[in-house]
């Protein structure tokens, strides 16, 4: 018989750089010039007016003109608290659920019809109900932002707590561990990656979910302003909205990527080492 014992190995160098590294960033601003030109192309050849689809220029001369003059940063920072509320919210709320389920079939049983449910229910439906339950404030907004981003949390850690060989519990039983100490030495560790990768898909969504909620009902936000450039006919300001909608959820899901990086780096790997016991040798035979 076998035994897989953990034990810690000292973490591999880092790898070199890769030499093809530049030809990727090459190929990407070559593609973002690519999809420039091609913008160019299609407002000059179909004649589009400004009001279908203005020119790059313009648009990006109307997110100058909001940046300098200070009008979108109060609409920024409105949207940024409803987006980190409500990812908050839906991290808490997603990983506390997925550990509760993932430690008892019962509490799946109960619990997992109604989480489906809040799921197949359309938020934009919700939107309206919430503003008149809680206000035009932030707090509708963040939780629509929190619903959203809960699922995905949720199903990475159902599946990550639950995605620990066989042989490494056996282990951990065997030494005596409560199930505590299975959860914060075993499981958790090895859900660590579902974790971070349900983050990253969170975040993303809790932008998503921010601006629906300003959709419905809001004075403030990037929903907002969206709003009020399409009532105001301003196309050029509604991409310019779009552009940093697109840049603070890139850079959201950066940052959450650089605390993944740095947390799976200093997580301690281990890879088993195998024990042969001694075999029981027949000694009537002899």
């Amino acid at each position: 018989m076998q035994v897989d014992i953990p034990t810690p190995i000292e973490p591999h160098a880092p790898a070199p750089p890769r030499p093809h590294g530049r030809w990727t960033w090459g190929l990407s601003l070559g593609m973002f010039v690519a999809v420039l030109l091609l913008w160019y192309g299609v407002v000059i050849w179909y004649r589009l007016p400004p009001l279908v689809l203005p020119m790059p220029t313009a648009v990006a001369a109307k997110l100058l003109q909001y940046l300098a003059d200070g009008s979108m940063l109060p609409h920024l920072w409105v949207t940024l608290s409803e987006i980190l509320l409500g990812f908050l919210g839906g991290s808490v709320l997603g990983m506390g659920l997925g550990s509760l389920v993932a430690l008892s079939p019962f509490c799946q049983r109960v619990l997992s019809p109604y989480i489906i449910a809040s799921q197949a229910m359309p938020k934009l439906a919700l939107a309206p109900l919430f503003v008149l339950w809680f206000g035009f404030g932030i707090l509708p907004k963040a939780l629509i932002a929190a619903l959203i981003a809960f699922f995905p949390l949720f199903e990475n850690t159902l599946v990550g707590l639950q995605a620990v060989e066989t042989e490494a519990l056996e282990l951990f039983r065997m030494l005596g561990a409560s199930r505590w100490h299975l959860f914060l030495k075993l499981r958790l560790p090895n859900a660590a990656p579902y974790l971070f990768a349900g983050l990253r898909v969170s975040i993303v969504l809790s932008v998503v979910g921010a601006v629906v909620g300003e959709y419905v009902g809001a004075s403030q936000g990037l929903g907002a302003l969206i709003i009020a450039s399409q009532g105001m006919m301003d196309t050029a300001l509604m991409f310019a909205v779009f552009i940093v909608l697109t840049l603070l959820g890139i850079l959201l899901y950066q940052l959450v990527r650089g605390c993944e990086r740095w947390v799976l780096a200093r997580r301690s790997r281990i890879q088993p080492l195998r024990i042969d016991e001694p075999s029981t040798v027949n000694h009537g035979s002899q």
